[in-house]
């Protein structure tokens, strides 16, 4: 029989993952040293003061101000501990370290799609480096999915129309399985994936052998030509369009008078839904591209975008959108 389906409780293989499983135990254990008394006492009663015993039955009110604050001091107490505990954790897995490699992620009836940085792509399958911190760009192509791994102990709904994030750092080499935790139709139980936890030096191997001619962003750059983005936001335009030169993590003036940063979902929403967000000194001329690029389209676009520097790095404060 499959090891997987027979062992109790899901092998680890992050620092995070211990990190869950001490609080669910810690949980665990005071919630049944709480209410173990009182079930034990519950049966024992039953059975002491059930018709025909010669107990004593005075039912007079008794009470003891020590008892009374210590039963609500230490739940109160317990609980507060578990929630800065878990408080923390919450903090940690919605952080991820400035450092981590990014991997864009689209889930679709019924698969996962990854892309690395250097243009490497898989389908159900994900190889990552271990000790590496691993950032999950994500997004749903049709329905609601969510991706898991049970042996990191991460999970993070995939929308559609926005992006979500994940993040993890593996402490252990293997093989081990994700699962889509959102039913989203027909072949739901079927929307497996494999993850694949490697050594360094494996892993490089792996990205060589499948390598590319084109990372990610050269990739977009091929798109921006391909489908005349070039000829509005190129260097030689003479067109009325924003300059793309250190737009991304700018604060961008709309003709609302209101200001939006300009992150990836930003970008996506300036490709598909060009009306949404109007920038100041503008015209709304710009086409929208819904239904003519799926979202590992734009993904390659905006990794494109970004490459062309972010805000702080030559580029300034100001109008512009893709």
């Amino acid at each position: 029989m499959n090891e997987e389906f027979v062992r109790f409780w899901p092998e680890t293989a992050s620092s995070y993952a211990g990190n869950v499983d001490w609080l669910v135990f810690a949980f665990t254990g005071m919630m049944m040293f709480f209410i173990v008394p009182v079930f034990v006492l519950l049966v024992l009663f039953s059975f002491r003061y059930r018709k025909g015993t010669k107990v004593p039955r005075d039912h007079r009110p008794r009470g003891s101000m020590k008892v009374e604050m210590t039963w609500i001091a230490l739940p109160f107490v317990g609980a507060m501990v578990i929630y800065l505990v878990s408080a923390r954790l919450y903090y940690e897995v919605r952080t991820p370290p400035p450092d981590a490699m990014e991997i864009q992620v689209v889930g679709k009836q019924w698969m996962w799609k990854f892309q690395h940085p250097d243009g490497q792509r898989e389908i159900n399958t994900l190889h990552v480096p271990v000790g590496q911190a691993i950032k999950l760009n994500m997004i749903s192509q049709d329905v609601i999915h969510s991706l898991y791994f049970p042996a990191l102990r991460v999970k993070q709904d995939l929308l559609p129309g926005r992006y979500t994030q994940l993040w993890f750092k593996a402490s252990k080499t293997g093989r081990f399985q994700a699962y889509c935790a959102e039913y989203c139709g027909t072949d739901h139980s079927r929307m497996l994936a494999d993850l694949v936890i490697l050594p360094a030096q494996e892993y490089a191997a792996w990205l060589e052998q499948a390598g590319t001619s084109e990372s990610l962003a050269d990739q977009g750059g091929a798109l921006f030509r391909q489908f005349g983005c070039s000829g509005c936001h190129g260097d030689a335009s003479v067109a009325n369009a924003p300059n793309l030169a250190g737009l991304y993590g700018r604060r961008v003036a709309l003709q609302s008078g209101e200001s939006v940063v300009a992150d990836d979902g930003y970008i996506r929403d300036s490709i598909l839904l060009p009306n949404k967000h109007i920038v100041a000194g503008f015209e709304p001329i710009m086409p929208s591209f819904d239904n003519v690029l799926d979202e590992e389209a734009v993904l390659r676009l905006t990794a494109y975008i970004k490459s062309l520097g972010h805000a702080g790095e030559g580029g300034q404060d100001g109008a512009d959108q893709p």
